[in-house]
C-alpha cells in the first residue's frame, strides 16, 4: 500500500514557497558571479571613481556581475584576464588605464571609450577595440562594464599581465 501525502503539510510547503519567492532578498533573487565574490571581493557595494573630478559611484555584486557578462560578451577574445592581446605592452591593469591618453581609470573614461575608441595616446580612432552603440549597450550596462574592469583592476590576482 502507498503511502499518503498529507495535504496540509504540502499546501504549507507551497504556501511558504510562494512567500519566499514574493519577498526574497533583492540580492538573493540576481545573480551574483562567484568570480565577482571571490576574487574582486565584492559582497557589498564598492565606490569607484566615476570621473576625473575625483568623485565616486556605488556598485553592487550584482552590477558587477552584469558587467562581467557585458566584458565576456565584447571584451574577452582581446582582453583576457585583463591583457590586451593585439598590443601586450598596454593591459587594463590600473597603471596603464590611468597612463592612457585621456586616463580611462574612471568610470565616465571607460564608459566614453566604449563609445568611441581611441588608441592610447588618444590620437586616433582604435579600430582594433570594437565600439559599442547605444544599441548594443545602455549607459547604464557600460557603467557596469567599467566598474567590472576597474574593480578587477584593483584587486583581481594577475588582472592586465602582461605575461602570457
Amino acid at each position: 500500500m502507498g503511502r499518503r501525502q498529507n495535504p496540509l503539510l504540502i499546501g504549507a510547503l507551497l504556501v511558504g514557497w510562494v512567500v519566499w519567492t514574493w519577498f526574497m532578498p533583492p540580492a538573493l533573487a540576481a545573480r551574483i558571479d562567484p568570480y565577482v565574490s571571490r576574487y574582486l571581493k565584492v559582497t557589498e557595494p564598492v565606490r569607484l571613481k566615476a570621473d576625473a573630478t575625483g568623485a565616486e559611484q556605488s556598485f553592487t555584486a550584482q552590477d558587477l556581475s552584469a558587467g562581467k557578462q557585458l566584458f565576456e560578451s565584447n571584451c574577452i577574445n582581446c582582453h583576457v584576464g585583463g591583457a590586451t592581446l593585439p598590443n601586450p605592452r598596454v593591459s587594463l591593469s590600473l597603471q596603464d588605464l590611468q597612463g592612457a591618453n585621456p586616463p580611462r581609470d574612471n568610470i565616465a573614461a571607460l564608459v566614453q571609450f566604449t563609445r568611441l575608441p581611441q588608441n592610447y595616446a588618444g590620437t586616433e580612432d582604435s579600430y582594433i577595440c570594437r565600439e559599442l552603440a547605444p544599441q548594443a549597450a545602455t549607459d547604464q550596462e557600460l557603467a557596469q562594464l567599467a566598474a567590472f574592469i576597474l574593480q578587477a583592476a584593483k584587486v583581481a590576482p594577475g588582472w592586465g599581465s602582461k605575461d602570457f
